[in-house]
């Protein structure tokens, strides 16, 4: 029998309104808190008011970081860390979409371990991390809950990969109500994301029994409430569904791992700048069909989670039905589904290609990949 860990979060709290709940949590942990968000959205929303809010109510005082951008830099979590040091914070709060968690995290990073955040992309981060309250205003990314960040080296022009036990948040708050104005194409790129999550975390080499737990009851939540969110932007029941969706998909590739659709969308963003989600998105049809022989059981599995009647159909008209599936509710998103409609030509494909194939999360994808095939699926998307 095969020996894994598994980790989550300490507290998970979800539920409407829970976002209230902000400085009861860090009040556990200190008086002061970075409270760490993005330049617009949760100031122009309501949702930075309402934890500040919930923070002075705690007696916490709220220190405000509203710098980031998407796909936070080095340098803006460096000026984050200088920050917190400057305030004396004792504990962190993120709050907005993947960006915004990601750069608490690695703001915490900084703050307990030495070295440069670029260390952490060979080695974990292992040291106890500044306390973290994570607070996602998007259902995609499941930073809250996950030991993974993303930090962007601009100067190298590539996106690192940093994990460990110390990027696990204290406290994850899920309030469907902050995600109730994210528009359209954002509900479904950060949806896709999740969905994408789910996929690789069940068909790669590191699942676990119970990983695929939590992947299944991803992909089930994701596939049948993603175009109802889309469509219907204020059904709260949807809403949620997609937060808790995207919870049970960070919690299941956070113990098992992404896969190829990640290594290939890493450069689609750190070359040109397409969004996370949106790069999964593009791309999570075409390598389902490239990986479509090597796990047909699993792609069942996942047609059945997705509510196709597969019961009766051989593995192989199963795991076809699965893919088509997939590209269907891609399709029904309304999203960009060409490279060139963001500047990518075909002499960039090699490099990209090269790139995607030396990720070491590709390693993990249950059909190996190469120049020639991962060159193709890119070039289908021109």
């Amino acid at each position: 029998m095969r020996t894994y860990m598994f980790q989550v979060p300490p507290r998970i709290i979800f539920g409407n309104g829970v976002v209230a709940q902000a400085g009861r949590e860090a009040a556990r942990f200190g008086r002061r808190a970075l409270v760490v968000t993005g330049k617009n959205s949760s100031a122009r929303t309501g949702s930075l008011d309402a934890v500040c809010a919930s923070l002075q109510e705690a007696d916490v005082a709220p220190i405000v970081f509203a710098q980031v951008e998407s796909d936070p830099s080095v340098q803006t979590v460096q000026a984050g860390a200088e920050l917190a040091r400057k305030e004396q914070c004792d504990v962190i709060v993120g709050l907005g979409g993947g960006s915004p968690l990601d750069a608490a995290k690695g703001i915490s990073l900084l703050l307990t371990h030495p070295g440069q955040l670029a260390d952490y992309t060979t080695k974990p981060a292992e040291n106890q991390g500044m306390p973290i309250i994570s607070i996602p205003t998007t259902a995609g990314t499941a930073s809250e809950i996950t030991r993974f960040t993303v930090i962007t080296d601009t100067e190298r022009q590539i996106k690192m990969s940093l994990q460990g036990p110390a990027l696990i948040p204290s406290v994850a708050l899920l309030d469907p109500q902050l995600t109730l104005t994210m528009p359209g194409h954002v509900t479904a790129a950060t949806g896709m994301d999740a969905l994408t999550h789910a996929v690789e975390a069940y068909i790669s080499k590191l699942a676990t029994p119970m990983s695929d737990l939590h992947a299944l009851e991803a992909i089930r939540l994701i596939g049948a409430n993603l175009i109802k969110a889309v469509d219907s932007p204020d059904n709260l029941e949807a809403r949620g569904a997609m937060l808790l969706g995207q919870m049970h998909a960070g919690i299941a590739f956070s113990n098992s791992s992404v896969a190829l659709v990640h290594a290939m969308s890493r450069p689609m963003g750190a070359l040109f700048g397409i969004p996370h989600g949106h790069a999964n998105a593009m791309l999570l049809p075409l390598v389902m069909d490239f990986n479509r022989s090597a796990v047909p059981e699993r792609y069942r599995d996942i047609a059945q989670a997705l509510g196709e009647k597969v019961q009766d159909l051989s593995l192989r008209d199963a795991a076809k039905t699965t893919v088509l599936s997939i590209e269907e509710l891609f399709e029904e998103t309304g999203l960009e589904q060409h490279l060139s409609a963001f500047g990518v030509q075909d002499k960039d494909i090699e490099r990209m290609a090269r790139d995607a194939v030396e990720t070491a999360v590709s390693a993990f994808n249950p059909r190996k990949p190469d120049l020639e095939s991962v060159s193709a699926m890119y070039r289908a998307l021109l």
